[in-house]
């Protein structure tokens, strides 16, 4: 089963903001990040994993008149977390994916301290649930 692992940082973090981390802490992290696609890789369950721009660069697009694309700005003042990265992973079992998910949790932030941010974890639908 596929599963997707997102990670949201925002202003309820119990951690600085990165931008404001040493410079050996942020290396220490991106080199971590970095490392989990190559471990992911070798257990033959990463599927995708992306990193996303910031916020400031987002956009939402609705469809207007005749189906042409209306833009917005974003990021909103009242959110409070965004969406920084994913992972899809295929796994044997739900529980498997939540022990992925915790090791990405556990990426080292200032002073290596593990950091603990909370990852969701989503599966992937195939199709329609069988209660369709």
């Amino acid at each position: 089963m596929k599963y997707m692992l997102l990670m949201q940082f925002g202003q309820l973090a119990e951690f600085p903001p990165i931008g404001t981390w040493a410079p050996e802490d942020f290396t220490a992290h991106i080199e971590f990040m970095h490392s989990i696609e190559e471990k992911f890789t070798a257990s033959g369950e990463l599927v995708d994993a992306q990193g996303l721009a910031t916020p400031d660069q987002a956009r939402t697009v609705r469809s207007g008149d005749g189906g042409a694309p209306v833009v917005t700005d974003g990021p909103y003042p009242e959110t409070k977390e965004f969406l920084v990265g994913y992972w899809i992973v295929d796994c044997e079992t739900a529980e498997r994916a939540y022990e992925l998910a915790a090791y990405i949790s556990a990426a080292p932030g200032p002073g290596g301290k593990p950091l603990n941010m909370p990852l969701e974890v989503r599966q992937l639908m195939a199709g329609p649930s069988e209660e369709v």
